[in-house]
């Protein structure tokens, strides 16, 4: 499904992550949905808690968290829980249902201790924890996991969601900030991180607080994207509302203090931390299912659900207070971007990476 091939980068244009994408035939009988501004219901929809259980703020008709204010730009309410559920499977489907490519996601591996960065929703931390009993899962964000998991044991059984998720017991949830000092006892055999692209403000210091949190022979890995898609054949412009969009949230992202950073140069920094055997693999996510190959439809399907619900969600603190941007402006925008969104002519997506590293094992005593 990954291809390593190498390529060359234009002048004044993205480089394509991959082999080219073949589009797959239009057929201009097919009905438009330019009106819609919400992405179809892929997960199941769940009865919302008790707004006290929850810390956060309204902004916009939006809730955010509160500790750590605006070091995290995007939304904690049901409705991103549930855009972050859905993109939980867009991952699993992009690595064929695994939840990694490094040695500790393989079956009786004997991982002991696994740290989920930016866990959201929880999801990938339960799963994991599922599949390796034997494993302490540790999952972190700067807002507790939804309350319909975190606070389980808590509440009267009529306030929790409509199908229930089992948590495993190996698994538990802190609210923490890990661009901060790491109190978390023992090193970790795993650290996965996923998503934090706009969310690191200084990211050689990050992996380096990952790198001393590994137990010596342990292993890292990161899921990270770009927020500007790009097209192979040249059907997404600067001309594009879309691509003026990633431009703007660009800015904004450098503005506030946590700019998008270019996935592939995370690799000269993990080796500078002093991590070895430093693998990256690249993938796409089809913005819409105009893909020929049937993988890559049924990703683009995905990818285009999370896309459409997940575009206020990036834009609209980001815009508000670092552009000083009304609301209205932003809506007005948003609408354009979402008419790129539906056009099937436009063949772009978004570029992905997987890397993952090793924190080399300690020598034996007398060994050469």
């Amino acid at each position: 499904m990954a291809d390593n091939q190498t390529t060359t980068k234009d002048a004044g244009s993205p480089a394509p992550v991959g082999p080219a994408l073949e589009a797959e035939p239009r057929n201009d009988n097919v009905a438009k949905d330019d009106a819609s501004d919400r992405a179809p219901s892929v997960v199941s929809s769940s009865t919302s808690l008790s707004s006290s259980i929850l810390q956060h703020r309204l902004e916009n008709g939006r809730t955010y968290h509160i500790y750590k204010d605006g070091k995290y730009l995007f939304p904690n309410d049901e409705r991103e829980n549930e855009r972050l559920d859905l993109q939980h499977n867009l991952y699993l489907l992009t690595l064929d249902y695994k939840l990694g490519l490094t040695p500790p996601n393989e079956k009786d591996s004997g991982v002991k201790r696994a740290l989920d960065i930016g866990t959201g929703t929880g999801l990938w931390a339960i799963e994991f924890a599922d599949e390796h009993p034997e494993a302490e899962v540790l999952g972190v964000d700067l807002t507790p996991v939804q309350n319909r998991l975190y606070f389980l044991t808590l509440i009267p059984i009529e306030f929790i969601w409509s199908h229930v998720i089992s948590v495993p017991p190996n698994v538990k949830f802190e609210v923490d900030d890990i661009e901060q000092s790491w109190a978390y006892g023992e090193p970790f055999d795993y650290v996965h991180i996923r998503g934090m692209t706009s969310s690191i403000s200084d990211w050689p210091a990050f992996l380096e607080k990952v790198y001393n949190g590994i137990a010596p022979g342990g292993y890292m890995e990161l899921f990270e994207g770009h927020a500007r898609t790009q097209s192979d054949d040249g059907s997404l412009t600067p001309e594009h509302a879309m691509w003026q969009w990633a431009d703007k949230l660009d800015e904004c992202c450098k503005i506030l203090g946590r700019p998008f950073v270019h996935v592939p140069s995370l690799v000269p920094m993990l080796k500078e931390a002093g991590f070895v055997d430093v693998k990256i693999v690249p993938f796409k996510w089809p913005v819409g299912p105009w893909a020929k190959d049937p993988h890559y439809k049924e990703l683009g399907e995905w990818a285009f659900a999370n896309a459409l619900e997940g575009l206020e969600a990036w834009t609209i603190a980001a815009f508000t207070r670092a552009l000083k941007w009304s609301y209205a402006e932003v809506q007005t925008l948003l609408s354009e971007v979402r008419k790129d969104m539906n056009d099937r002519s436009i063949h772009h997506y978004t570029p992905m990476w997987v890397i993952y590293a090793q924190k080399p094992a300690e020598k034996v005593a007398g060994s050469s």
